[in-house]
């Protein structure tokens, strides 16, 4: 596994700043012609290679403006770029080809299909990869992709680190002084942003283990706005995650609405033929500079409350069961519109990553549930409750439960559930639900000799052993 590190430049001229901004913008030219070019479903298969040749053939690659590696670089990246996000989209075609073919040979040739490119053939596959799969575009213009042979690092007296790449002629380096003492190593990625460069690389995961140890228990986790994670012993962890979304949300709110108003003067400014006004309200009061970097301080606080939240998590349990929410579930509740953008950056991507992450380098298992219904089932009388907040009340045995607490009781039993499995829909779930509910109000087994009808009973049969044990019958 590879991970990636971040280092960044210090105190970076403009002239150099500028050169690179310029190499950027022209890579961006060939990075968006890749994906216009081969960034349509139909195009499956096209090898970066092949697109190199071609343009080197019929002179297209003469009028980028850069060096070779530069471009070449940077069709190799765009058509790994296209190759993801065709891979992500034949994911959704293979959750409707298990739905559609029950027969296995015939799901089995579908899979075989996808995976070689040869679904245009089929005109089912044909349609849903036309429908899950739309023609990218990208209007990146602030990268620079540079290999691991075309650059040189060297340390200074002061320790910090120096890298110089090609620039845009040859036989011409830019050299970026970067605040770090570790040298970056293989293929670097540069993304200006603000005056200042990111310079991103991989490295190894196992040279980052922790020596922490993790627990001995088995935790389940429900993730959540107002914190990060509710274990299914009841603790928060990370409650600090919900006032730094609400705050956050409630400045740009502000501060996006002031800025709207003197984009507005500008425009009439512009349309009134005033166009020095125009220019020096955008220059003046319309940049991105501070917005970008206090985006990023927000974006670091949040990843910090998340990790640091997972640690805790990890500390208690080698075991972690966690919801999966790579899938949406309509929601049919009117919340308003304040709470709807703030709910808007809830950010369950990044806590799905520190999961993942922190997990593999303390060395516990992280398992994925099916997260269906999950905080709307009471764990006393395991019926639908009636949620009200973030309390959810019992509707047969008038038990008050918290939510996230509910959510996190019910994820962790539902890893030993046979019958719901990660992919189960949610209308089958539910139909679940309701039938086990029905059967432990009326006390009756389901008649079913089958393994399916013997699983099926046993959350019943353990609760009626309970009870009877608990009548001073053992």
């Amino acid at each position: 596994m590879k991970v990636t590190r971040i280092a960044f430049s210090h105190r970076l001229n403009t002239g150099k700043y500028a050169q690179l901004a310029e190499q950027a913008r022209r890579l961006g030219r060939v990075r968006a012609m890749v994906w216009a070019r081969y960034g349509s479903p139909v195009r499956d298969g096209v090898k970066d290679r092949a697109i190199r040749d071609q343009w080197m053939a019929d002179g297209t690659a003469d009028a980028f403006g850069v060096l070779a590696n530069a471009w070449k670089e940077t069709v190799r990246d765009a058509v790994a770029d296209i190759t993801a996000h065709r891979e992500a989209g034949k994911v959704k075609v293979r959750k409707t080809v298990h739905r559609r073919y029950k027969d296995e040979t015939r799901r089995k040739k579908a899979y075989t299909d996808l995976k070689y490119g040869r679904w245009q053939d089929d005109a089912f596959l044909a349609r849903k990869m036309r429908q899950y799969l739309q023609h990218g575009v990208s209007r990146m213009a602030n990268q620079i992709v540079v290999r691991s042979d075309q650059y040189s690092t060297w340390t200074m007296a002061d320790g910090n680190v120096w890298i110089d790449i090609p620039g845009l002629e040859r036989r011409q380096k830019i050299a970026i002084p970067l605040n770090t003492t570790v040298a970056p190593t293989g293929t670097l990625r540069l993304i200006l942003r603000s005056g200042r460069v990111e310079v991103h690389y991989a490295i190894d995961a196992p040279d980052l283990r922790e020596s922490r140890p993790c627990g001995t228990g088995k935790s389940g986790v429900d993730k959540g706005y107002t914190e990060v994670l509710t274990d299914s012993d009841g603790n928060h962890h990370g409650e600090e995650l919900g006032v730094l979304l609400r705050c956050e949300s409630d400045y740009l709110k502000i501060k996006n609405a002031r800025r709207a108003k003197i984009r507005s003067l500008a425009e009439k400014s512009r349309e009134q033929g005033d166009q020095a006004k125009a220019d020096r309200i955008e220059r003046n009061n319309l940049g991105t500079v501070k917005r970008c970097r206090r985006r990023s301080r927000f974006e670091s606080r949040v990843r910090t409350v998340t990790f640091t939240a997972v640690h805790a998590v990890i500390d208690k349990a080698n075991h972690v069961v966690a919801e999966d929410l790579t899938r949406s579930f309509p929601s049919r509740r009117k919340l308003g519109k304040n709470t709807n953008r703030r709910l808007a950056a809830w950010t369950k991507g990044v806590t799905a990553e520190a999961l993942t992450s922190v997990s593999e380098r303390r060395g516990s298992a992280l398992t994925l549930v099916n997260a269906a219904y999950t905080s709307q089932v009471v764990p006393c009388c395991r019926i639908l409750g009636k949620r009200s907040g973030d309390r959810l009340h019992c509707t047969r045995c008038g038990d008050v439960w918290q939510a996230d607490h509910a959510g996190a009781i019910n994820i962790l039993e539902r890893d030993e559930d046979p019958d719901i499995s990660l992919y189960t829909p949610h209308t089958r779930v539910k139909q679940l639900i309701q039938e086990r509910a029905d059967r432990r109000r009326t006390r009756l087994p389901v008649q079913d000799s089958s393994p399916t009808g013997r699983r099926a009973n046993y959350p019943i049969r353990v609760a009626m052993l309970k009870e009877w044990e608990a009548g001073g019958h053992a």
